[in-house]
């Protein structure tokens, strides 16, 4: 299963992360916000969906890097692609009535963070962008 997530940055340079509905697989944990890519669906095209059902705001798939890929490993069914962007439109509203917020990357390492966030933040910080 293909899953999308996004690294927004605010111009302090701080990462939006959101708290997983205690519902929900890995719930009570903290991740980039994001989700599934639907069939015939673009990656990009997916995470512009997802980012404006769960926090209402708007990105421009043009604005989006790549960044970062990670999986759950040998056997694992989960990849979840990465992107970066520094631009939106609107308010943050979190439409699932999820926990959010801006952290620096010292806060966010110190966030109970779902596993494949949590790689990605540790080499985020390593890569080379």
């Amino acid at each position: 299963m293909a899953v999308v997530a996004l690294a927004l940055r605010d111009d302090a340079g701080r990462l939006l992360l959101q708290r997983r509905p205690s519902h929900k697989h890995h719930g009570g944990l903290w991740e980039f916000p994001g989700g599934k890519v639907e069939t015939k669906e673009t990656p990009r095209l997916a995470l512009v969906r997802e980012i404006a059902e769960e926090l209402g705001i708007a990105i421009e798939a043009s604005s989006l890097s790549p960044l970062l890929v990670a999986d759950e490993g040998v056997g694992g069914r989960v990849v979840l692609f990465l992107y970066s962007a520094t631009c939106w439109s609107g308010p943050i509203v979190p439409h699932e009535g999820q926990e959010w917020g801006w952290f620096a990357a010292r806060e966010a390492a110190a966030l109970d963070l779902a596993p494949m966030d949590r790689d990605l933040l540790a080499r985020m910080s390593t890569s080379p962008r």
